[in-house]
């Protein structure tokens, strides 16, 4: 018996090499068939701009042979066009996305931990409106966001129109909604045993939600935190009516410009500033990659 034992991953290896490439390709191999597939798929717009960028013609009549023509023109236009402020567009749009996904966090756990920790009259409802304000698109809101931080400028002139902290808390305002409810079915994931514990040693709500609830729940508000300065970054309609100077403007308002002309639309350029824009974006997510993928909440309770 321990022979046989001991001869078993021989057996094993053996069985590997005696499988066909058919029998191979149908019990495992077409996962990798579809995984490269899906992935070229996925990579041939991106390499595609990246292509475009380093076109020097600023036209896309070339770019359909990828990387055709290769130069540096285009960064070092976007870099240097004083009619196009890339740089301050660029500062602009990573202050008012990171202090967007901070305030989103913070506001979206605060009240995810409300409703699935305390018990309130309207608690349910509450829970339903979040959802359903949802459903209506952003663009019907441009209107009355307009007038508001207008007529709010007129009363705080550092809220009104060309003001990026009007545009962070217009943002901001909403916060609350899918991200809320995504947050509070994983708090729900948290035994409440952990609550019972730190109350009889004596801890109140804010004790328990900073110093224990939001280490345990790291992997969705790091989820929660990416998607808001994602959809922050990409942000165009409301951008575009609160940021008139372009010197306050973000980069999806500004890069826009470059396109604009009728006449003529240096696209290379815009390529260029699409490639530098998406870089805050990955070294985010790389940054936040572990805690996203791992989940703390595993052997919190023995």
């Amino acid at each position: 018996m321990s022979a046989n034992v001991e001869h078993l991953p021989d057996i094993l290896s053996n069985a590997r090499r005696r499988r066909s490439p058919a029998a191979w390709l149908r019990t495992t191999g077409w996962r990798h068939v579809v995984g490269i597939v899906v992935g070229i798929y996925a990579l041939l717009p991106i390499v595609y701009v990246f292509s475009a960028s380093l076109n020097p013609t600023g036209t896309l009549t070339g770019s359909n042979q990828l990387f055709s023509q290769v130069s540096l023109d285009s960064y070092v236009r976007v870099l240097t066009d004083p009619d196009h402020p890339f740089g301050k567009w660029f500062l602009n749009s990573l202050g008012v996305g990171l202090a967007t996904a901070l305030g989103t966090v913070f506001l979206g756990a605060l009240a995810a931990y409300s409703f699935s920790r305390m018990r309130f009259k309207g608690r349910r409802v509450g829970l339903l409106s979040l959802v359903l304000v949802q459903m209506f698109p952003q663009l019907l809101a441009v209107v009355a966001v307009f007038m508001l931080v207008t007529k709010l400028g007129d009363l705080v002139p550092w809220l009104g129109i060309n003001s990026p902290v009007a545009l962070v808390l217009v943002y901001l305002g909403g916060a609350l909604g899918v991200n809320t409810y995504l947050m509070y079915g994983f708090f729900n994931t948290v035994p409440i045993s952990i609550d019972e514990a730190a109350k009889l040693d004596g801890a109140g709500h804010a004790r328990i939600f900073f110093t224990i609830i939001l280490r345990l729940v790291a992997p969705v508000l790091a989820v929660v935190g990416l998607l808001s300065f994602i959809a922050t970054m990409n942000d165009f309609v409301i951008s575009s009516v609160i940021l008139v100077d372009p010197d306050k403007q973000t980069l999806a308002v500004g890069l826009y410009q470059m396109v604009s002309n009728p006449n003529y639309a240096d696209w290379s350029a815009f390529a260029a500033g699409a490639v530098m824009a998406a870089l805050p974006v990955v070294v985010i997510f790389l940054a936040l990659q572990r805690y996203i993928v791992g989940g703390l909440t595993a052997g919190a309770v023995k």
